[in-house]
């Protein structure tokens, strides 16, 4: 999670990590090289974020938002990638912004999800859907 909610907290900020000469992705690489390794870390993380729905701090309401969230950060890194520099520039980096704000919520849920899973009642949900049959619990 961590590298491409920074690497796109940089590229609407890289002149700010210029003038510091804070070597972020976006100095050293470029933008393009950014938005490529945005994509590609994002692909890496999707199945370890989902994998822990099958661990003993997972289950059927985690796997459920972890598909959503997942879904919706990978749509946002290849829109990413595949978006020019001059189109970014023109709507001063709108999709990057909303990419970083969206890696706060995905962070957030899957937290909040692993509370709820934490929760008593989540037990009885379990075994309800027979979701202890599949976990590693």
């Amino acid at each position: 999670w961590t590298p491409p909610h920074f690497w796109a907290l940089a590229l609407f900020m890289n002149s700010d990590y210029e003038k510091a000469r804070v070597p972020m992705l976006t100095v050293t690489h470029g933008r393009k090289a950014t938005r490529a390794h945005i994509f590609v870390y994002t692909v890496a993380l999707v199945p370890v974020a989902l994998g822990a729905a099958f661990t003993a701090i997972g289950g059927p309401v985690y796997l459920a938002v972890s598909l959503v969230l997942n879904a919706l950060f990978l749509v946002g890194a290849w829109r990413i990638w595949r978006r020019p520099e001059a189109r970014a520039e023109a709507d001063k980096y709108a999709v990057e912004k909303r990419f970083f704000a969206l890696s706060l919520a995905y962070l957030f849920g899957h937290f909040a999800a692993i509370l709820v899973e934490a929760t008593p009642w989540a037990e009885a949900l379990a075994t309800w859907a027979n979701w202890g049959a599949v976990t590693w619990r």
